[in-house]
């Protein structure tokens, strides 16, 4: 039976079956698709994209990325193949490069998971608080981004056949909405001629190959969290086969839908100018080319970023409840929890929940909160995919069903040297803040780690 393989395939990995087992292909896709979210991310990031780099940044920046990103996928997905586990790029970088390694890559990714959750929700209470008519200032978007953190917590609690249900719900409500969006705007909406989208933007005294590689953060923060699917591996049936099909699936799919789609909004700006300087460029846009119709649009979007907060604590919390789990956090017996009744890592959901509402305090702007999850995360990626690199030298020790083969060296070369130059780019003015904490979390982490922590940190089971 598919349920024992899996079980003793994490057996094999140090691990009893404790989560609930109930993820099929179609719903581990689901979750990473949601994370990644199109009419999330690109859309509550559209204004930082059209401000820094203009309509070319839509027509290049956006494909740029998501080449560059389905060779992390790529690579992310032969590791999840053969580490099948909860916690996923802790295991990995802990298996192929020893417990200093798996530590301060799951320390990163905790990071980024929290600053991703945080962006994604913050980002749709800045966005929502116009919409219901209120302020959109921070006494009035902090308690409503309050409340959307703890609606994704008490789903998440309440364990994860109601999770896998509305991320299913949530994949076919993004196809959908992006279809709606494309057809209203194509068929209503005044177009630009195709050659608006040469048009180059960035602020004052910015130079425009500058303000270009700015601009990428926009699409560097599309493509994150799709991790996800490799983090419920232990949820997910079948999970060597299907969590690599969800991770690379999920990228792809975004990638097609999100490049049409940012493609028809910006044919549809009337005035570059206005739309720069406007509040919110995206909900500018929509309104002015399709009137009520648009509003209704944003509406729609707002459904969107509400289904990617909640995937967004799913894997967040199976991260710290991996890591917990092998004693790598402060508190780890509480958070590494599993409640009897509904069979969810309860503890690390709303620590995950917690620790957002946090860094959005911390943080301030909204663009730093989304560079130091880019930073973050991608270091965590880069970390087991540079790892597995050098192990190829020595032979793997696991290999599994889903294998890059002959082609793998090459292809988790250029993962690697991709995000590097994405950890420095978006480590840079007017991201530092987001670089000086990234630089100094490093400087911790070594600290500790020489400090004392690998005197009791032992790792994941499989090392011991």
């Amino acid at each position: 039976m598919a349920g024992d393989h899996d079980a003793d395939e994490l057996a094999a990995l140090g691990y009893e079956q404790e989560l609930s087992r109930e993820l099929g292909a179609f719903q581990n896709f689901a979750l990473s698709f949601s994370i990644i979210s199109i009419l999330t991310v690109a859309v509550t990031l559209y204004g930082h994209g059209l401000m820094w780099g203009g309509p070319l940044v839509m027509l290049v920046g956006w494909p740029l990325v998501a080449v560059f990103t389905i060779f992390i996928a790529l690579s992310l997905g032969e590791l999840a193949s053969a580490f099948p586990t909860a916690g996923a790029l802790y295991h990995w970088a802990s298996i192929l490069g020893g417990p200093g390694a798996g530590w301060a890559t799951a320390w990163l990714n905790v990071l980024g998971q929290f600053a991703i959750t945080a962006g994604i929700d913050y980002g749709l209470a800045e966005f929502l608080a116009p919409l219901l008519g209120w302020p959109a200032d921070r006494a009035h978007v902090l308690p409503l981004y309050a409340l959307l953190l703890a609606s994704h917590a008490v789903l998440n609690h309440v364990g994860v056949q109601w999770v896998a249900r509305l991320n299913t719900v949530s994949a076919w409500y993004h196809v959908a909405g992006v279809a709606v969006l494309l057809v209203a705007l194509l068929a209503l909406a005044p177009k630009q001629p195709v050659s608006f989208l040469l048009e180059r933007h960035a602020p004052d005294g910015v130079g425009l190959g500058y303000g270009f590689l700015v601009a990428l953060l926009q699409a560097g923060w599309t493509f994150t969290g799709y991790d996800a699917s490799a983090h419920v591996s232990e949820e997910t049936k079948d999970a060597a086969m299907n969590a690599p099909k969800g991770i690379l699936t999920a990228v792809v799919a975004s990638a097609v839908a999100g490049y049409v789609m940012l493609l028809a909004v910006t044919l549809a700006i009337g005035d570059l100018g206005q739309a720069t300087a406007a509040a919110n460029p995206f909900i500018f846009v929509l309104e002015s080319a399709l009137g009520r119709l648009g509003t209704a649009l944003v509406w729609v979007a707002v459904g969107a970023m509400w289904f990617c907060g909640l995937a967004s604590i799913t894997s967040n919390s199976r991260m710290l409840y991996a890591f917990a789990r092998d004693g790598g956090l402060p508190f780890s017996p509480a958070l590494a929890r599993v409640s009897k009744r509904f069979r969810s890592p309860h503890v690390a959901v709303w620590v995950s929940a917690a620790a957002a509402f946090f860094v959005s305090v911390w943080a301030e702007a909204y663009s730093v909160m989304v560079a130091l999850s880019v930073v973050a995360l991608y270091a965590s990626y880069g970390l087991p995919v540079l790892l597995g690199l050098w192990a190829r030298r020595k032979g793997w020790p696991r290999v599994g069903p889903w294998t890059l083969g002959r082609f793998g060296p090459w292809v988790s070369g250029v993962a690697v040297a991709w995000l590097g130059f994405m950890v420095v780019l978006m480590s840079l003015p007017p991201n530092e803040k987001a670089g000086l904490t990234f630089g100094a979390t490093v400087l911790l982490l070594v600290l500790a780690w020489f400090g004392g922590v690998r005197r009791f940190f032992k790792g994941p089971h499989a090392l011991r």
